[in-house]
């Protein structure tokens, strides 16, 4: 990673046209909130997980995608009216020029980037900088103030390629061909995500689908994401020995999978990096998958954006303003309490200290007997 480059001030007695609000992050001069904690008359949404889209809004501006997501998963009630943001088009909102940019995080997802009063604020949501097929790549934004998360704000995670941990899962079925290979993988972005890493890989027998998974899978194929052939596991008792079955991770323990033959037990997830997730999880197939930006990618992404300052929503906020702070470049948590519920970013079981020491002493998932067990 290169150092980062001359930084201009914009001017820190001048008040900031984005401010953190009990809504969420409000631009006043737009009258206007980013993926809102509660309704609000218009929103600006990053993406479709249920911590960033919520329902109830009296407008709202997305990608076509992500409001296809929202309409699915919500209802086709779920705002008063909605407006179609397209990549890469500037829109005049109020006093404020608003552009969407692709965040690579999942399908639809995007950085919003909000031009007010001569500053350029980019909120970039959650997002990843590793290869998806099912998205468009992130795009770093040169700004005046970058807002990121901080879910795998750790040195600790390092994500290797999904194609690499597909690998492990296509070497682990062709050594237990008895078994059913059960993936727990998060409905929306993760389990699309891992089938067409699957495909990618040259695997081209039917996956079969719990049944949550099902619509959401239906609306990626729509947007032009193929997935090849799925098949939804009926209600008939099948044990279907020697496939690969997807599902919600909250499936991978209740009655529903013991009707598989003798199932090897995996779970796509960045906190699988750390072993005492998996032990938890009862996980016997740990496979490193994250829809998020890694430590690296974090901090490189701040580099890229050149931004003078840097705001952290959620996640390991500290440690991630700390980094900045040994670069001179000023940053601050903004603590807001609602995101992070879906998905990767929920907390890890023994805080960030004991999941730290337990990677680096453990080894994560490379040094992990469960990995070694089923790969």
């Amino acid at each position: 990673m290169t150092s980062p480059p001359p930084r201009s001030s914009p001017g820190a007695a001048s008040a900031h046209a984005l401010a953190p609000t009990p809504a969420g992050l409000a631009c006043a001069a737009a009258g206007l909130v980013i993926d809102p904690l509660r309704p609000v008359a218009r929103a600006l949404v990053t993406h479709g997980h249920s911590d960033h889209a919520r329902p109830g809004h009296g407008a709202v501006m997305a990608t076509a995608e992500t409001l296809a997501i929202m309409e699915a998963r919500l209802g086709p009630n779920f705002a008063g009216s909605t407006q179609v943001a397209a990549y890469g088009e500037p829109v005049r909102i109020g006093e404020a020029t608003v552009t969407f940019l692709p965040a690579g995080h999942v399908l639809g997802s995007a950085q919003i980037l909000i031009e007010a009063a001569g500053r350029r604020y980019v909120v970039s949501g959650d997002y990843k900088r590793q290869t998806d097929p099912t998205c468009l790549p992130f795009e770093p934004i040169p700004c005046d103030v970058f807002v990121t998360e901080a879910t795998f704000g750790l040195p600790v995670f390092r994500h290797p390629e999904a194609a690499a941990e597909v690998g492990r899962l296509l070497r682990s079925v062709a050594l237990f061909p008895d078994r059913t290979h059960l993936v727990g993988a998060y409905a929306l972005g993760k389990a699309q995500r891992l089938i067409a890493e699957l495909r990618r890989a040259g695997y081209e027998r039917p996956i079969y689908l719990h049944g949550a998974l099902v619509a959401i899978c239906a609306l990626y194929e729509e947007a032009g994401v193929s997935l090849g052939p799925l098949v939804p596991v009926g209600a008939k008792r099948e044990p279907l020995a020697g496939e690969i079955v997807i599902a919600p991770p909250s499936a991978l323990g209740d009655l529903w999978s013991r009707r598989f033959a003798d199932p090897v037990t995996a779970f796509a997830s960045g906190w699988m990096r750390v072993r005492a997730h998996a032990r938890q999880r009862g996980v016997e197939l740990p496979l490193v998958v994250s829809d998020h930006a890694d430590w690296e990618d974090l901090c490189t992404t701040i580099v890229e954006t050149a931004a003078a300052e840097v705001w952290v929503t959620h996640g390991e906020e500290d440690a991630l303003v700390h980094w900045c702070g040994t670069r001179g470049i000023a940053a601050k948590p903004l603590r807001l309490v609602g995101y992070g519920d879906e998905g990767e970013a929920e907390p890890p079981p023994a805080g960030p200290g004991a999941a730290s020491a337990e990677a680096a002493t453990d080894g994560g998932v490379d040094g992990s007997p469960e990995a070694g067990a089923a790969s």
